[in-house]
């Protein structure tokens, strides 16, 4: 069976960034599994966020955003990670057998290492909770971005690990790398990213959004002279948003002479007709926490019942009795 997981991290407001390069893409691969897990890694995100009002508030604010995009509760396991306790109980059976050079060279750890930022034992063992959340369902394909392949092979090295020591007992994830993954411009053309405070909010109301569209960096072509549509951010937005149909015609207009004015107008206008009824459903969603905690509840009871047979299998192998 071929069984994908994503986990999604809750660490501030969602942009359009977020949804058009991670959201979509992930909602789509649900057709190409026979099982996909999404969960909200709550637990990963206190190795940052300190403020529990806030992390209460993200983590409804990143269900609603996903169920409000499209992601089908009754068509994958979508849960809170920190409602499955087998994680970690299988996280301390990883660390147990996790080599110290092995999070010695995890990417985020030495760049953290670096910048000079206070470490913590959580940002130091964060490969091998994240471990655990893979091989705990017998994921076998983890969808990432090239810069996430290590996180996937280390869980792939402690699964084989285990294997070696135990029998064979767990399953050996292995990467997804998606080699198309759209890099959205930001409003000054770097990539769009909260770093550089270069976002517009998915959810941004839309005398908001305008204001925020209308700060794209353009240069300084007057109205009337020929613009090419390929190197605009504002076209690569727009096109985004819009139909083929829509997308075309936009084209012509560059070609005939627009003025950035009213191309930053236009795209407005299509990020509004496509995000209007996305924006009353999450509005809806997110007013409703005790709806929204039922649905993480649901996929958790879901995931649990996969998540206790791996751990049967594990307490098993390494001798420890089960629980009555």
């Amino acid at each position: 069976m071929k069984v994908s997981l994503t986990g999604i991290k809750p660490s501030g407001t969602v942009h359009i960034g977020n949804y058009l390069g991670a959201i979509v893409p992930a909602i789509e691969m649900t057709q190409r599994y026979e099982r996909s897990l999404y969960f909200i890694a709550d637990e990963h995100a206190l190795t940052t966020v300190e403020d529990p009002a806030k992390l209460h508030a993200q983590i409804f604010d990143l269900a609603a955003t996903w169920l409000a995009c499209g992601l089908d509760p009754r068509r994958t396991l979508f849960y809170r990670q920190s409602s499955i306790p087998e994680v970690f109980e299988l996280a301390w059976i990883l660390g147990c057998i996790a080599p110290k050079g092995l999070l010695d060279r995890a990417h985020a750890y030495k760049a953290a290492v670096a910048a000079g930022e206070p470490i913590n034992v959580g940002i130091y063992t964060y490969p091998v909770l994240m471990a655990a959340d893979i091989i705990l369902f017998d994921t076998t394909v983890v969808p990432v971005g090239r810069d996430q392949k290590q996180h996937v092979e280390i869980a792939r090295d402690l699964a084989e690990k285990f294997n070696r020591l135990y029998g064979r007992v767990l399953v050996p994830p292995e990467p997804e790398i998606n080699e198309e993954v759209m890099t959205i411009p930001g409003l000054d053309g770097r990539k769009m990213s909260k770093s550089y405070d270069n976002v517009i909010p998915l959810w941004a109301q839309p005398a908001e959004r305008r204001k925020l569209v209308m700060r794209i960096k353009t240069n300084s072509q007057p109205p009337e002279e020929p613009k090419d549509p390929e190197g605009s951010e504002i076209f690569q937005l727009y096109r985004l948003f819009a139909s083929p149909e829509q997308a075309a015609a936009m084209s012509c207009r560059y070609a005939a002479g627009i003025g950035w004015a009213d191309a930053k107008v236009a795209l407005a206008e299509v990020m509004e007709e496509r995000l209007a009824p996305l924006r009353a459903r999450y509005e809806a969603l997110r007013a409703d926490e005790t709806a929204l905690e039922r649905t993480l509840a649901e996929g958790a009871g879901r995931a649990r019942t996969i998540a206790c047979a791996t751990m049967a299998r594990v307490r098993a192998a390494v001798g420890i009795a089960s629980p009555a």
